[in-house]
């Protein structure tokens, strides 16, 4: 392993995104949604935004790539199911849903999403995508327009839904004057959109080789569970809890 991957956090961002993951298992509680399932398989009723009642089970989608798919990990190990874990702790009445795809780039979720939105409805959206973006070094407007896209579809179909945005870096040999503009991408689409933000989701996590796989460049147990920690930070905000 090139000693720079585990020294340099962005780069270790981007380069774990882009690598296949592990399609993530359905249990009773948490529904793996990375693509379409077969056509034999029921869609999710919708109801009305705004009309929830208390007696509903809400819907938290993590909607990402290779990060929410958790890979190499058995889906119960992966932040995902880690924060699934502790809000059934808590008594919390949501239903998990796991809306990772390996290898996702904003365009293809903006593609994607529509399917996602047909088949669950989402009372939190958790939005984390943007590292392959960068590492392709795609267009800084361009993901920023598709993540807007991917907003701006939550949105309009459930307008009720409260959205967590999950920052991304890229990496520095893709030049100083592009790291800077594609990380200012999240922080001004959560103050745009009045959305909560994470500003990195690997933040402790990337770079540290006691916190990953061996392969030196995807979290392991222990790793998921920092970034689980990162999120919850925002998420109980949404959520409503201490």
């Amino acid at each position: 392993m090139n000693k720079y991957l585990l020294t340099c956090p962005c780069l270790f961002f981007i380069i774990i995104i882009v690598l296949s993951g592990a399609s993530c298992a359905t249990d009773s509680k948490k529904e793996s949604a990375g693509k379409p399932p077969s056509k034999e398989r029921p869609a999710i009723a919708e109801r009305p935004s705004g009309t929830v009642a208390a007696t509903d089970t809400r819907t938290i989608i993590f909607f990402g790539n290779s990060l929410s798919a958790g890979y190499g990990l058995d889906p119960a190990e992966g932040f995902v199911g880690l924060i699934e874990k502790r809000i059934d702790s808590l008594n919390l009445n949501y239903k998990v849903v796991n809306a990772g795809n390996s290898g996702e780039t904003t365009s293809g979720g903006k593609e994607r999403v529509s399917w996602i939105l047909e088949n669950y409805q989402p009372d939190i959206f958790v939005l984390e995508l943007g590292g392959n973006d960068a590492l392709r070094g795609l267009p800084v407007e361009a993901a920023e327009a598709n993540l807007q896209s991917i907003i701006d579809a939550v949105k309009e179909k459930y307008p009720a839904a409260k959205i967590l945005l999950a920052g991304m870096m890229a990496p520095p040999n893709m030049g100083n004057e592009y790291t800077t503009e594609f990380a200012a991408i999240y922080p001004r689409l959560a103050k745009k959109n009045n959305t909560a933000l994470i500003p990195f989701l690997l933040d402790k996590v990337g770079g540290q080789p006691a916190l990953n796989l061996p392969d030196g460049i995807h979290p392991n147990v222990e790793g998921h569970q920092i970034v689980r920690e990162t999120i919850w930070k925002e998420l109980k905000e949404l959520l409503e809890v201490s």
